[in-house]
């Protein structure tokens, strides 16, 4: 496991009622209705968030990466992230395909900035050896 050597932020968020619930965070800046997936409420749903966080996350690293080597991103890049629920023996689980989108990168570099990028992501440290994640450059 790996220990964090300084705490630079903490996350926190109030849930109730599960998947057909609420959840807030206390400086108010996210507060939502959960609804489950495919169902019948109007609320997101934890995969949802976890897409959003992760390619939110994602990008954050490419942008350190990409300063530390001084390279200049296009400004359009995006992450298309798909993170999918299924059973997993008698658990469940999820899988992550990150499609990346750097328009304008030739493909050797895009491909080698994403892999360090990878290495660098909270999301993917945590989930490395945990889930299957792809990551998709094009």
């Amino acid at each position: 496991m790996n220990k964090l050597d300084k705490v630079l932020y903490t996350a926190r968020a109030h849930t109730t009622g599960g998947r057909e619930g609420q959840s807030r965070t206390d400086d108010g800046r996210l507060d939502v209705q959960l609804s489950s997936p495919g169902g019948a409420g109007t609320g997101t749903n934890p995969e949802q968030l976890f897409a959003a966080g992760y390619s939110a996350c994602f990008i954050g690293a490419m942008k350190a990466v990409a300063a530390k080597q001084k390279i200049t991103l296009p400004q359009d890049l995006s992450v298309d992230a798909e993170v999918d629920l299924g059973p997993v023996g008698q658990a469940y689980g999820i899988a992550v395909r990150m499609n990346i989108h750097l328009p304008g990168m030739d493909t050797a570099s895009a491909r080698q900035l994403v892999d360090t990028a990878h290495q660098v992501c909270p999301y993917s440290n945590a989930t490395r050896g945990n889930i299957d994640v792809q990551l998709n450059v094009g």
